[in-house]
């Protein structure tokens, strides 16, 4: 059955799909980077409000700002009228349902045309983002915003012509202010901590590039709301293709995703929000706490992971925590370096949410490929590794297995996996890092002077000497002895940061 609004009726038994008359929706929210986890995620919260008879006005408006890619997204979507079917890999058993909450998808055009007289639209209360945690236009060393990028340096220039989302959310801004309509709430749904508190300091920071009176209103008028967002879901490809097809459905853009689901949100929109808690959403002004537990625990738990296994030719994240070697080193930095500089959250110790991603890792049902974990590891070790190892070095507590993890990115960005085969370019600055890392083998302080990322831990001979103590190892003796030898090591000593 191909998958459009007109053949909803002939949807397998097993497959439920919209309740709600979709020809009764109207647009309120416009979401920009229509990725699977969108889908899976915050438009799967506003289908089951849906399915309850509420928030049809709240209908989703996807676009993109990045051809071809997110023309391509468009183009199959719009062939099954923003369609998906999900499907649900629960070890148990699988399941699958077909989402509406999605009604148009816009143009992706040079100058954002059509994307900013939506945003401009008085109807479009929220516009959210998952644009990737690298795509916020910020320092990975000191997360201030980045006004020299070639993008911003475009859009700061062209203010009514934007290349970036962020550009196209300022010349939106601009147009609700001049109509004397009010802003609509920015939420960020990316893996960033504070990521209301860093999308406000990008869409600001541009504004005032161009327009002071402009980005003072915004400040002051607009609302960031933080957010945390938790749902595994693996890219697709010709097995999710296969799969769907196997289950009656015709779909060009299925997703694939894990039984579990978690949102927690500030509540804190300037134009009014969908009741998303009905449907399983947590308010709550300590999102904080909650971002730290996942983003410390799952996300840099994935690069402990990654990398380790890209060297070892484990091809998913399940066969990563199958190892033994692996699961030993994930469990031990875990436990003993970032674990600790967690807090618990309402009803979660931060070793019982440890099980928790341990058990969620060990879905084999969710192929979820260590070649999308350790995609832009630039970003995902600046953003979630580093802030552990700071954190930890300033309060004098050992970081050796940290530095192993980052050990094990710096081979891995050789190139090569230890059977030979290549890795292919899995990240935005690919060439620089694989230049560096060929340096690295020989010199391994090479690899902790690229301050982009790592600031100034290079100065400090206590992080030094351990870095190049693992990553020496891992060339001379392989992965798999390096880690056996740290998941039988005792605690070192404290180690103090230098200076």
């Amino acid at each position: 059955m191909e998958l459009s609004r007109i053949n909803l009726g002939n949807l397998p038994a097993d497959i439920p799909g919209p309740s709600y008359r979709l020809s009764d929706m109207t647009p309120g929210i416009v979401h920009i980077g229509v990725g699977n986890f969108f889908r899976a995620h915050q438009a799967w919260y506003l289908h089951n409000l849906m399915q309850q008879g509420q928030a049809l006005d709240w209908a989703i408006i996807g676009a993109g700002v990045r051809p071809p890619h997110d023309s391509r997204m468009r183009e199959r979507l719009l062939k099954q009228d923003c369609l998906t079917t999900l499907i649900e890999l629960d070890p148990a058993g699988m399941s699958a349902e077909v989402i509406g909450s999605m009604i148009d998808y816009l143009p992706v055009e040079d100058g954002n045309g059509a994307l900013i007289r939506m945003m401009a639209d008085p109807a479009i209360r929220i516009v959210a983002l998952t644009v990737t945690e690298g795509g916020y236009y910020i320092d990975p060393v000191t997360g201030d915003f980045d006004p020299v990028h070639p993008e911003i340096v475009f859009d700061a220039a062209n203010p009514d012509r934007p290349n970036t989302a962020f550009g196209a959310i300022v010349a939106a801004l601009k147009q609700r202010r001049e109509q004397g309509a009010v802003p609509f709430a920015v939420l960020s749904c990316d893996n960033l901590l504070g990521n209301g508190t860093v999308v406000r300091q990008t869409v600001v920071s541009l504004a005032r590039l161009s327009d002071a009176d402009l980005a003072d209103w915004i400040d002051s008028q607009c609302s960031f709301p933080n957010s945390m967002v938790d749902c595994i879901v693996p890219a697709t490809g010709e097995k999710e293709l296969a799969l769907v097809r196997r289950l009656g459905v015709e779909d060009r853009a299925p997703v694939t995703h894990e039984n579990f689901r978690q949102w927690v949100i500030e509540d804190n929109f300037c134009a009014g929000r969908p009741d998303w808690d009905r449907v399983g959403a947590t308010f709550t002004d300590a999102v904080h706490a909650y971002e730290i537990m996942k983003l410390r625990i799952l996300n840099a738990g994935h690069q402990v992971l990654a990398n380790a296994g890209e060297i070892l030719s484990l091809d998913t994240i399940a066969g990563c925590i199958a190892h033994p070697a692996i699961s030993g080193l994930f469990r031990k930095v875990q436990m003993e370096e970032i674990a600790p500089q967690v807090d618990p959250v309402p009803g979660m110790q931060p070793e019982q949410y440890v099980d928790l991603i341990e058990r969620r890792f060990s879905n084999r049902a969710i192929v979820d490929t260590t070649r999308r974990v350790a995609f832009d590891g630039s970003s995902r070790h600046a953003g979630f590794v580093l802030p552990i190892i700071r954190e930890r070095l300033a309060a004098g507590r050992p970081v050796s297995g940290l530095l192993l993890v980052e050990a094990l990115w710096a081979r891995m960005c050789a190139g090569t996996r230890e059977n030979g085969s290549t890795i292919e370019p899995n990240d935005p600055h690919w060439e620089s890092l694989i230049s560096t890392a060929g340096q690295a083998r020989r010199h391994p302080r090479a690899w902790l002077e690229q301050r982009q990322y790592y600031g100034d831990l290079v100065d400090d001979p206590s992080v030094a000497d351990t870095f190049e103590k693992w990553l020496t190892m891992i060339w001379a003796s392989g992965c798999e002895e390096t880690l056996e030898e740290y998941v039988a090591s005792v605690d070192a000593q404290p180690v103090v940061k230098s200076g």
